[in-house]
Order: structure tokens, then C-alpha cells, then sequence
């Protein structure tokens, strides 16, 4: 029955005004809004919503992952436009913020939206 339903996901954020700067200028994805709530256009046709909440807690989780060919130029980029990188200590990340050593995953680092949501670059593998 949903196995050709177009599903997408979302996820909330304190602000979309800051959720738009962010997204659509830091980050420089498309970005749309409706009724109040914003909608990332990713490729692959794929859709994003984040929608304000009043009682927003931000996820302790990653909520946005993107893959990039080349995860040192990304963090480079990301951080010449004010990005900054998360530490975690159960990771060995060298001085980016990068977590190279990842089994069974790739490269990855992780940075967080201005509602505080985890987002992350993480560098396409050959299958």
C-alpha cells in the first residue's frame, strides 16, 4: 500500500526563519517554505521537512547525513562559511573534526544546525 507512497521525513526546529538562513544560505541548499513550515529539496528528488516546535529539543542523533566525494574539502568549505565541527570522545577525530578511523563506516564529521540537530558530511566509499 505505501510501497509507492513518495515518503519523506522531517524534523522540528526552534526557528525556521534561522532554520532558512542556515540551510538555504550557509549551507546553499534549495529551500522552499509552506504554511509556515520549511522544505529542504535535496538531490535525488528528495524532500526534507522541518517544521517550528515550540518545545524543540534538538536530536541526540544524526537527523541529516551528506555524502560528499571529498570530506576534507567539505569540512574545509563548511567551515570557511562558519560551521563549526562536534568532538565526541567516543570517536578519534584528527584536528577538522574528522573521524577517519570509523569501521565498519566512512570518514565522517559531524556539525549541528541553530537548533542544535545533527547533521553530518561523510565521505562516499567505492561499493
Amino acid at each position: 500500500m505505501l510501497g509507492n507512497s513518495k515518503a519523506f521525513s522531517g524534523f522540528s526546529v526552534d526557528s525556521i526563519e534561522n532554520a532558512k538562513q542556515f540551510y538555504g544560505g550557509t549551507l546553499g541548499l534549495r529551500v522552499s517554505e509552506e504554511h509556515g513550515m520549511l522544505f529542504l529539496h535535496l538531490a535525488g528528488d528528495t524532500d526534507v521537512l522541518l517544521y517550528p516546535k515550540d518545545t524543540h529539543e534538538p536530536a541526540t542523533y544524526t537527523v541529516l547525513n551528506f555524502p560528499v566525494d571529498d570530506i576534507d574539502r567539505a569540512v574545509d568549505d563548511l567551515a570557511a562559511r562558519g560551521v563549526t565541527f562536534e568532538r565526541y570522545e567516543d570517536f578519534d577525530q584528527d584536528e577538522k573534526g574528522i573521524a577517519r578511523e570509523n569501521p565498519p563506516g566512512p570518514a565522517i564529521a559531524w556539525f549541528k544546525d541553530p537548533a542544535g540537530n545533527v547533521l553530518s558530511v561523510l565521505e562516499n566509499r567505492p561499493m
